[in-house]
């Protein structure tokens, strides 16, 4: 939404194909006017044009259900972008998969560039995930790499699965990490020196590739004098809600949380936590889109991740590093609570964003790589994005 404000303001035209708002519980939770009706264009907050397409509803913790759900709106969304002017480029973005072969069919019908952006490392992630076994390809590893290669361009939001793509003999990849909007987004008064409950927090999805178990395992270790509040939702929820009443940890869940809400949450907190498994490798490429956020308020982070996501938080001084073990987690926050200056980040974390993960930033170099494709004689024209 960021990027096509700022894609707006520098006057391009933008259309948005995508389903009647249903995330993540699989059933239509907004009001008809916000979510919107299959195959009924909306004006949206930027200017763009939204062309809704059906969905399936379902049960927003089942897998399968939310594939046949995606594939579903993924076949309607065709007939919805044949409608309207003809792009100078189709952009893809993935996840859910079955958008990418939506953009690969408009593309060779409208007969104009496609471009897709990989937000995360598929199709590695797919075998890291066990989605697929075994050494045979599967069907989507098969379909993500035939995209993947016919693309006239391939945006990633790491360097790191960029290199990897190049690898493979993808030769147009560029970076556009993902980031946020720097002057929406206040910096924080460090924690108070004296507090009697040392509080963690952690805002985001509760999956398989989180592992937030692990800071639940970690605060049962800790006692009365230590709180974790997990905000979100995700397939592991339930499970997780039962291992902190099993364990009798301190832990709070809340639901998804917008806007002010979120802010207080950040307000309360004396750490932030980002979290990916460190036994799957598609994640020695992958960053956690909330360490951007942390870093910018000044939040102290406690990082449970490695590779390009470590590197970033080392180079913007924004926290520390911890493997993947409960035990590592609660011995940090031990030290955390004897010694509350550490939590003290500093300006340094806001820093790196502002030169690193800005929208404003981001959308220019974006802009650059689109024009830079479909006028390559004039790269600083103003283009269309569909």
């Amino acid at each position: 939404m960021s990027l096509t404000r700022e894609f707006r303001r520098a006057g391009w035209d933008v259309d948005v194909v995508a389903p009647v708002a249903h995330y993540p519980n699989g059933r239509r939770n907004l009001p008809r006017r916000e979510a919107g009706v299959g195959f009924v264009h909306q004006n949206g907050p930027h200017g763009e044009t939204i062309r809704r397409v059906p969905y399936l509803r379902h049960l927003g913790s089942s897998a399968l259900a939310r594939l046949v759900d995606q594939v579903f709106s993924a076949v309607m969304s065709v007939p919805a972008g044949l409608g309207g002017r003809k792009p100078d480029a189709i952009l893809a973005t993935a996840p859910g998969l079955p958008t990418l072969a939506t953009g690969y069919v408009l593309s060779r019908i409208r007969k104009v560039p496609l471009i897709i952006e990989m937000r995360d490392a598929w199709p590695d992630l797919a075998r890291d995930a066990r989605i697929v076994q075994g050494s045979v390809k599967s069907l989507v590893e098969r379909v993500v790499e035939f995209v993947q290669q016919r693309a006239d361009l391939v945006v990633t939001v790491t360097e790191g699965f960029a290199e990897t793509l190049r690898d493979r003999g993808i030769k147009n990849v560029v970076t556009v990490s993902n980031g946020l909007d720097l002057n929406s987004m206040p910096f924080l008064e460090p924690p108070a020196l004296e507090r009697d409950v040392f509080e963690a927090l952690y805002l985001g999805n509760h999956g398989k590739s989180q592992r937030l178990d692990i800071l639940i395992r970690a605060s049962a270790m800790l006692g009365d004098d230590f709180h974790l509040t997990l905000v979100g939702h995700g397939t592991s929820r339930p499970q997780l809600v039962k291992l902190a009443r099993e364990l009798n940890a301190p832990v709070t869940f809340f639901p998804s949380l917008h806007g002010p809400a979120v802010l207080e949450k950040y307000r309360e907190a004396d750490t932030c936590i980002v979290s990916l498994r460190d036994d799957w490798k598609s994640f020695e490429t992958t960053v956690p889109s909330k360490t951007y956020e942390v870093l910018a308020i000044g939040r102290h982070v406690t990082a449970v991740v490695r590779g390009e996501a470590e590197r970033i938080i080392l180079d913007a001084r924004g926290g520390d590093v911890v493997p993947a073990k409960a035990e590592a987690v609660a011995q940090l926050w031990r030290e955390l609570a004897q010694d509350r200056s550490r939590l003290a980040s500093g300006t340094s974390g806001r820093e790196w964003v502002a030169n690193n993960a800005d929208y404003a930033q981001l959308a220019l170099r974006y802009m650059e790589s689109i024009s830079a494709l479909v006028r390559p004689e004039s790269v600083a024209d103003q283009g269309t994005a569909a």
